[in-house]
């Protein structure tokens, strides 16, 4: 029993029950009788720093001074002074006797002497540092001597703590008292508790206890001293045994040397009064010291002065001390961001702090800062974040990414800025592969789509780019329904050279995503164009494509003739919907018309072969955004537009293919080459054309022929009607009637008033007759009048 209550006042326990923390190990040192423990909170394990001295009974000198020292650390509140943040006494049983204990509980702090040799700093940064913990300790105690005229009379090394940030600050309040000097009626000892501090620390007078001449002396005489003692100690490495080590100077720095004799003058007077310390002294005029201060008072300092400390920080730090950058620089710059007073520049220094850490304390100490700036409304901010995304991409889970992130980020996306739009386009590559499938399905290829219709052709280049980047975390059923679609009918048809380069580029890099139905009758039609391009980059890429593609289906052909049934099996059964979304697709796409002239690249780019390069390199299209030509600004918001959908096509591109298409109809991007293939017979077309147009065939006749026809004219014409109809309507028209009624036109006699085909066909004689001999004949003079003449016209075509 008696071996666990001595544990618990040594420390080893858990300390007394109405102590709501644990006392860990203590340290090597503390002040006077004082032992200094590590410890927690039990609420929430939060580190504190726990400091006891027992006494053996209530009546104990000791126990009387620590009883000052709490009251006065709990009423002395001050940046430079130990924060108090709980106490108790208790008694305790050590064999016979009773041993009173006070127990008082701080932030977590560590004793100066120790955290120096912990540091080990050497030379100018070691100077830079004992500047910035003197310039603290001197603040403390001006506060006390200045301000609130009490008097610590035990200044030194052993008074003196450094917190987590390395803060020095000061504690040991067992002798502070007030000074009274003002009171001429007062008398006697003025110090109650001086016969605590060792006499190697005190100064001449009150050595001797000459009270009346310290009462006479100024109030920060005694503590001037004291502050000697700590200079002494700091510099030398040693701990003061008597007064006249004091003498010697050779550790003393050359620029503090005459404050520090100053500080211990024998005359009382004319000791240096430590407010004027530190405004004075060349000492604390350093880059360290300047670069703290500036962080404290950062609310007091306009954008100006912000803007351009911040832009230095990321080159100052690397000569800071690199422990004083990442304990106390780093936590200041992350709450100044984090509130708001820092400008964007700091996100850079920021950053640059941050790779400093290990993956842990960079998980604890920034990320969190950088997840909450993504909610920032401030540009600068956002795009700060963007441009330095992969530095802490990697570190973010994908949880924080899909709920916290992303939402935030994808604003980037429909921004007004077309940099904007790009940095957020260009992260993607890197949260991308944390997001969630429902998160890249039903948001991420939305936003993707529009993108790739962008005004700006290098975002339209870039979009295509992150595609072949991404499509490894697809599922198997988006990429059969995006890919193709997404680097054909929109890449490949891109007017931007360059664009057109990035999805031959990508269709190569996702060959293996490709059957080889796919591939022979969606994919190599539209590459071999490309080998005709005006561009020389984009004809070099699409003959290499080419000839990889050949490959893939040569390689298949003799897998599926060397007997591999099971092999030949799986291609047929992928190939299904890939035909289906053929057919959906080509007879939209193949409507393309081109004019040469567009498709000629107006600027040089050249885009790298390898996809990740390209991506990385993707700002050198950026350069001639204003000579390309910008079709997107003009085109509908395809979300909104009620399209036919492709059979295999349910996401972005199953909605958005026909729009691009209808986008690019009246380009003519040099697709005439290709239509023949959409129907192979233009004989006997052209011969019924010409038939009906001489009549010499009976209505009833012609009536088949329009029939065996009908199926393939009636959409090549949509690439004659589109010059002069809406392109939306155009391309919306075309599915269901082809779908829902291609037979229907044997048994209508209804004339198609949208297809251009319907006015020289053989079945309508009867109704085109007459206006088309009275345009030969000039008959739209009589159509000049405007009142009664009219009357007659529209009465006589009424009769017709």
């Amino acid at each position: 029993m008696f071996k666990f209550l001595k544990g618990v006042v040594g420390g080893s326990g858990t300390g007394p029950k109405d102590l709501p923390y644990n006392i860990g190990e203590p340290y090597p040192s503390a002040w006077g009788s004082w032992t200094h423990f590590r410890g927690t909170s039990k609420d929430d394990g939060s580190p504190v720093s726990v400091f006891s001295i027992s006494g053996s009974n209530a009546q104990d000198g000791h126990l009387a001074a620590a009883r000052n020292g709490v009251k006065r650390l709990r009423t002395v509140r001050h940046p430079n002074i130990l924060s108090f943040l709980h106490s108790t006494e208790a008694e305790t049983l050590d064999a016979s006797t009773t041993k009173q204990t006070i127990y008082i509980v701080t932030e977590p702090v560590m004793p100066l002497s120790e955290k120096i040799k912990e540091l080990s700093l050497q030379g100018i940064q070691r100077d830079e540092y004992f500047a910035w913990g003197l310039h603290q300790i001197a603040k403390a105690v001006s506060f006390l001597n200045n301000d609130c005229k009490l008097v610590h009379a035990n200044v030194c090394l052993a008074s003196v703590v450094v917190t987590q940030t390395l803060d020095w600050k000061l504690h040991a309040f067992d002798v502070l008292s007030e000074f009274d000097g003002s009171n001429e009626a007062s008398a006697g000892q003025m110090l109650q508790f001086a016969w605590l501090v060792g006499p190697q620390y005190k100064p001449m007078e009150l050595l001797k206890s000459d009270w009346a001449a310290i009462r006479k002396s100024p109030p920060w005489a005694i503590d001037s001293w004291g502050l000697g003692c700590l200079i002494y100690e700091l510099f030398s490495g040693l701990k003061l045994s008597k007064t006249e080590e004091l003498r010697n100077t050779a550790s003393i720095p050359k620029s503090l040397l005459p404050d520090y004799q100053r500080l211990l003058s024998s005359t009382p007077s004319r000791r240096l009064n430590t407010s004027k310390l530190i405004e004075n002294s060349e000492y604390f005029q350093n880059k360290l010291v300047d670069t703290i201060h500036f962080m404290e008072i950062l609310n007091l300092k306009d954008s100006v002065e912000k803007d351009t400390f911040f832009r230095k920080l990321p080159n100052l730090a690397e000569q800071l001390p690199r422990q004083i950058v990442l304990k106390k620089l780093l936590p200041l710059l992350a709450s100044a961001l984090e509130f708001g007073s820092a400008a964007a520049p700091a996100l850079t220094a920021l950053l640059k702090m941050g790779a400093w850490l290990s993956t842990e304390e960079f998980s604890v100490k920034v990320l969190p800062t950088v997840v909450k700036l993504f909610a920032s409304n401030d540009r600068a901010i956002r795009v700060g974040l963007l441009q330095h995304v992969d530095q802490f991409g990697e570190s973010l889970t994908a949880q924080v990414v899909d709920e916290q992130v992303y939402p935030h980020v994808a604003t980037g996306f429909s921004d007004t800025s077309a940099f904007l739009r790009e940095l957020t386009l260009k992260s993607m590559l890197v949260l991308a592969p944390k997001l969630s499938q429902r998160t890249i399905s039903g948001s991420l290829l939305k936003y993707l789509s529009k993108l790739q219709v962008d005004e700006e052709p290098a975002i339209r280049t870039n979009t295509t780019i992150l595609l072949g980047n991404i499509a490894t975390h697809l599922n198997d059923g988006t990429r059969k329904r995006v890919l193709i679609n997404a680097f054909t009918v929109r890449a490949l048809r891109d007017t931007f050279s360059p664009a057109r380069g990035a999805g031959i580029m990508a269709l190569c890099a996702t060959s293996s995503y490709y059957d080889s139905t796919e591939i022979a009758t969606r994919i190599l039609p539209n590459i071999v164009v490309l080998t005709i391009d005006p561009d020389n980059d984009v004809r070099s890429k699409a003959f290499q494509a080419v000839d990889q593609f050949l490959q893939i289906v040569k390689q298949s052909y003799e897998k599926t003739n060397s007997g591999d049934t099971a092999g030949a099996a799986g291609l047929g059964i992928s190939s299904i919907p890939g035909n289906a979304s053929l057919l959906g697709w080509a007879m939209s796409s193949l409507t393309l018309k081109g004019k040469p002239s567009e498709q000629a690249p107006l600027a040089p780019v050249n885009i790298s072969t390898s996809l990740t390069e390209t991506t990385s390199n993707a700002s050198s299209v950026v350069d001639t955004p204003s000579t390309a030509p910008a079709h997107a600004s003009t085109t509908p918001d395809f979300a909104d537009q009620h399209v036919p959908e492709s059979p295999t096509s349910t996401d972005g591109w199953g909605e958005l293919e026909n729009g691009i298409d209808g986008e690019h109809e009246s380009d003519k991007d040099g697709w005439d080459d290709i239509e023949p293939l959409e129907d192979p017979k233009p004989s006997p077309v052209l011969a019924s054309i010409q038939a009906a147009q001489k009549r010499p065939v009976s209505q009833p006749v012609s009536q088949p022929k329009q029939q065996a026809t009908s199926l393939r004219p009636k959409n090549t014409a949509k690439a004659i009607k589109d010059e002069d109809d809406d392109l939306w309507g155009s391309i919306a028209a075309p599915a269901p009637k082809t779908i829902s009624k291609p037979l229907n036109l044997k048994t209508s006699g209804a004339v198609d008033d949208d297809d251009p085909w319907a006015a020289i066909a053989a079945p309508q004689p009867t109704t085109k007759a007459k206006p088309l001999a009275a345009v030969k004949g000039r008959g739209t003079k009589p159509a000049a009048p405007k009142l009664g003449a009219q009357r007659i016209n529209r009465t006589s075509s009424s009769g017709v």
